[in-house]
């Protein structure tokens, strides 16, 4: 299942590099490429949606793998096809498939081992989107011109389905059930005591688990499309290799995301982590904001690790939500509607875009900057009146 989650990040987020080579290399517009950026949101919504409703249904496992194979196929297409309506339909796809996947292997990974298997879920998705444009943008400097649009998309292709056969052949591996403890008191429980899993249980509602995600979700891809695409845009100018750009911005964002989601699980962060992540992403904006459209190397080099800490504090923060709020028969359905909200922001490049012959390059992004305070506010007053307890 995390290969599989790996995978699905690979094949989502390598397009980030593509941008460049096939602009480069194809004199293809950049309203066009990202245009087929922010595409791949829209098939994510059937896909997000449907395979949670579809894991709640029939199991995570088969929707899953299905998901895998579409984005195999999704970029076996991008492939063969570079023109407008191949760069779209192609990236349609891989939308469909990762979506499959994403809210169906989330949903899977909380089965087999709780909010562990959550949060290492989003830790093997960070990994995928990490490693996606690294080795794309790597590749692009190390192949032959002949070559380097096409092999990206292959290896990617070839991973996806090296993935779908690992889990056909190993399926689920559960965590280990603890012995239970003998109690040592024979004394029956206080008549009005209830435990801490009944109080957790009788609290749980889709509503809940909504209205302290969705805050967060916003908040996911937003910032790391904001290092990928638009920062990388602005400093390509100031910088000599633009190709590698986005596998930088990967390093810098997505380390950065994994090592605070591995830091907060080791040590348990609590619900306060979400409005540092909130802050972290109006600051990040805002730094980009300063930079305008011809953004410094220096920038870059702050920003993209902001953006990248906000990504990683907010998706776990809101994955935690949804483990902790949604009932157990509904998980599916509630991780495919955060991943919805959390995946809106591969939008942000295309309309930053329409937005810039009228507002031009900083007003936007210092108006998304005031709504993520909004949301650290909205997250304080949640902690404040005991709408979102102690975990």
């Amino acid at each position: 299942m995390i290969l599989l989650l790996l995978s699905a990040g690979w094949a989502a987020n390598h397009f980030a590099s593509m941008i460049m080579v096939l602009r480069e290399q194809l004199g293809i517009s950049s309203m066009l490429l990202n245009s087929a950026f922010g595409i791949y949101a829209l098939g994510l919504l059937p896909g997000l949606l449907g395979g949670g409703v579809l894991a709640d249904r029939f199991g995570a496992r088969p929707v899953v793998l299905t998901g895998a194979v579409g984005a195999a196929a999704g970029n076996l297409s991008l492939l063969f096809s570079h023109d407008g309506a191949g760069l779209l339909v192609g990236r349609f796809i891989v939308g469909l498939g990762v979506g499959l996947a994403v809210s169906a292997g989330t949903a899977w990974a909380g089965r087999l081992r709780g909010a562990s298997g959550v949060t290492s879920a989003g830790i093997a998705l960070t990994s995928g989107f990490a490693l996606g444009p690294i080795a794309s943008g790597l590749l692009a400097v190390a192949l032959p011109t002949d070559l380097v649009v096409a092999v990206p998309f292959a290896v990617t292709c070839l991973f996806s389905l090296v993935a779908v056969v690992h889990a056909a052949l190993v399926g689920d591996v559960r965590a280990p059930v603890p012995a239970p403890t003998p109690r040592l008191s024979t004394n029956p429980p206080a008549p009005h005591s209830t435990s801490r899993d009944t109080s957790r249980t009788d609290s749980r509602s889709m509503s809940k688990a909504l209205a302290v995600s969705l805050p967060m979700a916003i908040w996911v891809f937003s910032t790391v499309t904001t290092s990928l695409v638009i920062l990388t845009a602005r400093t390509s100018s100031n910088f000599d290799n633009g190709v590698l750009l986005p596998g930088m911005a990967s390093v810098l964002s997505f380390s950065v995301g994994l090592g605070v989601q591995a830091l907060g699980r080791r040590f348990g962060w609590g619900r306060v982590s979400g409005i540092v992540g909130a802050l972290l992403a109006a600051t990040g904006f805002a730094l980009v904001a300063y930079g305008g459209e011809g953004a410094p190397v220096w920038v870059f080099v702050l920003a993209a690790p902001i953006l990248g800490a906000a990504y990683g504090l907010s998706l776990r923060e809101g994955l935690l939500g949804i483990e902790a709020y949604t009932p157990p028969a509904r998980r599916g359905t509630a991780i495919g509607i955060y991943y919805v909200f959390t995946y809106l922001g591969f939008g942000l490049p295309v309309l930053l875009d329409a937005l810039m012959p009228v507002w031009g390059a900083v007003l936007p992004l210092l108006v998304i900057s005031a709504l993520a305070v909004g949301s650290a506010v909205v997250r304080a007053l949640q902690i404040r009146r005991g709408y979102l307890p102690a975990r």
